[in-house]
């Protein structure tokens, strides 16, 4: 059976790559993500293995956090960027036995595996396969999910950090990802196209126990918008200590594409803009003004209305502005109720944006 036809007997409604938009009840996906736990589709996120003696080299030089350290079976966030800076991509490297998987935003898997090709150099050990179509991937999310994934492969690590556990589920080879969470705990599961429903229906069954329910990609992105999770919206001609993603970065790994425009605004502690998180008294449609006192100090990127009533929202602001009042985008007026993602440590005294 195709994965397809099982999110529709789940009772799914389907966007046309065939990612679940929705699972009729958006409230009550959006209680389970929050008080039990979630499992959603992700596979049109890339996956992408490279192989050969060079692999780390390459993607040290390639990228902005230090992987020649990574351990096996240890997984590492890193970005790559333009010769000024810019985001390309931000991916999830996972240390196998004999791999790495880089786990890419959605839908950017082609264009990610085309950009490192082209940067192979003459001598490098390097052989990238994108294995997105080949594969299938799962992520599970909420209070409950480190339940649910320690269910699925007793022995996991016990450890804060990123990882991969390669398992078995329902007799089919499968690895357990272990991600930066959005709500609760946050694993990811890959497995091979053809045992994808298989693996999926057992995962659920698994899983109810913990109050596992299949949830779909609207519930994802109120729960990714809510976290702060910069995504596509957000990268657009964006650094990456503008838009909370600092902890991606290492400053003391040596040369990499961009890095001397990076080094230089941590070295001088100033960035043009950040990246907050909003709460909004009514939808809007990103992207938009931002506005304070009727002058745009930046602009919205992300916007979604939990099931709740609350809106949240990400934007992107003048880092010199003022946070701590009300703001005007478009119908709304807007809080700042804080900082996304990890910025830069020097931003804290500079700034500090309403919490409430």
């Amino acid at each position: 059976m195709s994965m397809r036809e099982t999110h529709l007997r789940h009772g799914a409604t389907l966007a046309g790559d065939g990612i679940p938009l929705h699972y009729a009840d958006q409230t009550r996906e959006y209680d389970h993500a929050l008080n039990q736990a979630v499992i959603l589709d992700r596979s049109h996120q890339g996956r992408i293995r490279l192989i050969g003696q060079k692999r780390a080299d390459f993607l040290n030089r390639m990228s902005t956090n230090k992987l020649v350290d990574l351990n096996a079976y240890e997984g590492r966030p890193t970005i790559f960027t333009t010769d000024n800076a810019r985001i390309i991509d931000r991916v999830v490297v996972y240390a196998l036995d004999d791999a790495f998987l880089l786990v890419t935003e959605p839908g950017r898997a082609s264009a990610v595996a085309q950009y490192l090709q082209r940067h192979i150099f003459f001598g490098d050990d390097v052989q990238i396969t994108d294995i997105t179509e080949q594969t299938a991937m799962f992520g599970l999310h909420g209070p409950n999910a480190d339940t649910v994934a320690t269910d699925l492969a007793a022995d996991i690590p016990q450890t804060e950090g990123l990882l991969a556990k390669p398992t078995s589920i329902s007799g089919q080879d499968v690895t357990l990802l272990k991600n930066k969470p959005l709500v609760g705990g946050h694993w990811q599961i890959v497995c091979n196209i053809d045992d994808a429903s298989a693996v999926y229906d057992h995962i659920l069954e698994a899983g109810k126990a913990s109050g596992l329910s299949p949830a779909g990609s609207l519930t994802y992105n109120v729960l990714r918008i809510r976290a702060g999770q910069p995504a596509a919206p957000e990268f657009a001609n964006a650094i990456p200590l503008e838009i909370g993603l600092y902890d991606e970065v290492s400053f003391n790994k040596g040369c990499y594409t961009g890095q001397e425009i990076i080094a230089r605004m941590d070295s001088r502690e100033r960035i043009a803009r950040v990246l907050v998180r909003l709460q909004l008294s009514e939808a809007q449609a990103a992207p938009l003004d931002i506005l304070s006192d009727g002058q745009k100090i930046g602009t919205l990127t992300s916007c979604a209305q939990a099931p709740d009533g609350i809106i949240y929202g990400l934007g992107v602001v003048k880092s010199s502005s003022d946070l701590t009042g009300s703001l005007s985008i478009g119908e709304a007026n807007a809080n700042v109720l804080g900082y996304a993602g990890t910025p830069p440590p020097f931003l804290q005294v500079d700034t500090q944006p309403s919490t409430s």
